[in-house]
């Protein structure tokens, strides 16, 4: 199935992150993708709030992964944008995080190699809209 979502400003990014926020259950997989500035991050801050999580969320560009507790699950975030191989996932537990106690969200996931992903996740497509605060969300699981 294949959504296509306006969201007019980044609030309506927030509130779609919310609102899949309390769909998410142990094990979901989003692969994020979109050019640099899209809303991936915007939209991962607004799932972990959905999740009830407290921390301030930042993108982990340089470590990969980081992990997000005290929420009503797990949120475990990915950037793989500098990851060079599938080795360098793996050396982090890649595969315990994907299928495990939470949510893992992936920026950059078309960057994975075939077969990283699960068939089950969920992949979300940012792309700027008509002006400079909308954006364009396709969703396909």
């Amino acid at each position: 199935m294949e959504k296509t979502f306006v969201l007019k400003d980044p609030e309506a990014t927030r509130a779609f992150g919310k609102e899949l926020a309390a769909r998410l259950t142990p094990g979901t997989v989003i692969a994020l993708t979109g050019d640099l500035g899209a809303g991936k991050t915007t939209l991962t801050k607004a799932v972990a709030e959905g999740l009830g999580i407290r921390e301030e969320v930042t993108s982990p560009t340089f470590t990969i992964v980081r992990e997000y507790r005290g929420g009503r699950l797990p949120l475990y975030h990915f950037d793989v944008y500098r990851v060079h191989d599938a080795d360098e996932l793996f050396e982090i537990g890649f595969e315990d995080y994907v299928g495990g106690d939470g949510a893992c969200l992936i920026e950059w996931a078309e960057l994975l190699e075939d077969g990283m992903l699960p068939e089950s996740a969920v992949r979300i497509r940012l792309e700027y809209g008509e002006d400079d605060n909308e954006r364009i969300l396709t969703l396909t699981c």
